[in-house]
């Protein structure tokens, strides 16, 4: 068996490395937003943040995979 994280947290490395900020920074970046569906926050991501569309979605998908879990 691999430790490596599966799903959205996969790409946190990645992310973290291209990026040059800790992931929890992009995490409450995307709670703290305003915008709440899927495909806009990852536009805006995207649009002013620069980040490719991958890293955008599993940040999106990570936060909104939180959400669904707190009830």
């Amino acid at each position: 068996m691999s430790d490596k994280p599966n799903g959205p947290a996969g790409y946190f490395p990645s992310i973290e490395k291209k990026y040059g900020r800790p992931i929890e920074e992009w995490l409450d970046l995307v709670r703290s937003s305003p915008l709440t569906r899927h495909m806009e926050l990852v536009s805006w991501l995207k649009t002013e943040h620069g980040l490719g569309h991958g890293h955008a979605n599993a940040l999106v998908a990570h936060v909104r995979a939180e959400q669904s879990d707190a009830g």
